[in-house]
């Protein structure tokens, strides 16, 4: 495994790989499971592996956020040697952001609703640092995971829109023992919160199992209740969506693909989810 930190030595090593497949899984650090299943997926189906760490400054609302996003570099690095990467990018902000970057992106309406909705810039921030990314490594493929599931479709709507000839593959969520979604963000929580954030994914999956037998708005309505019944957790949203088109549903339909989509506090972190809806 080759790490670089200037996106010219990655692309010199990048030259004498491009008759095989190029494989790209982006990466914010903290690694987990999940990031490894990722990385595990593109090692099966591409020729070359390759995985960025870089905390992107521009999709980030609260400045604490960002000051206190895990960094945890040197522990990344001997997962992903232990995952057989090929080559990994661990930038600067001035080797991604030579000059402020001032573009702004049209993603059409994806990045409207529930997280664009309530963090300003932020999707604009993924597609300023992914189609950098995408121009330095130049993929065939690039693998993301589905706890961002709102993302995932701002990215491929950014491929379709500017002509990225990339293809955007879609990886299920990886869960902890007790059901919580595999997120960085999880060792900031306290135990106090921690122990309760289980409820989330047992929340959504109990009554996303019997959605059918009540109305769209009831459904919401339980949901949000049963999570905060735990006393420390606060729904900020819980949203039921066209899978394909991200807009809100309000009745159960047998021809479009649902999804249900959750945001939630705890304590001064913010934990997001979602689950298929037959």
């Amino acid at each position: 495994m080759e790490v670089f930190t200037q996106k010219s030595a990655l692309e010199r090593a990048l030259s004498s790989r491009r008759d095989g497949t190029v494989g790209f899984v982006p990466t914010m650090g903290a690694l987990h499971e999940g990031h490894i299943s990722l990385v595990e997926r593109c090692r099966k189906e591409c020729d070359t592996v390759v995985v960025s760490i870089f905390v992107n400054p521009t999709q980030f609302n609260d400045p604490n956020d960002l000051k206190n996003y895990p960094r945890t570099v040197e522990a990344d690095l001997a997962l992903l040697l232990s995952a057989d990467v090929d080559f990994v990018l661990t930038p600067s902000v001035e080797e991604i952001y030579p000059e402020k970057d001032t573009r702004v992106f049209d993603f059409g309406t994806v990045d409207k609703v529930m997280e664009g909705a309530r963090r300003p810039g932020h999707f604009n921030g993924v597609g300023q640092v992914v189609s950098r990314l995408f121009d330095i490594v130049r993929c065939d493929r690039a693998y993301f995971g589905e706890k961002d599931f709102q993302q995932i479709a701002v990215i491929r709507a950014m491929t379709e829109r500017y002509g990225y000839p990339v293809e955007i593959v879609p990886c299920p969520i990886v869960r902890e023992a007790d059901g919580l979604a595999a997120s960085s963000r999880n060792r900031l929580l306290t135990p106090e919160h921690r122990a309760a954030a289980p409820a989330i994914y047992e929340a959504m999956s109990t009554e996303a199992g019997r959605a059918r037998t009540m109305s769209v708005a009831e459904m919401k309505r339980r949901v949000t209740e049963r999570i905060e019944a735990t006393g420390v957790l606060k729904v900020e949203y819980f949203s039921v969506v066209d899978a394909l088109t991200l807009e809100e549903i309000d009745a159960w339909s047998d021809t479009v693909p649902m999804r249900g989509c959750i945001a939630v506090q705890a304590g001064a972190v913010r934990l997001i989810d979602n689950i298929a809806i037959a």
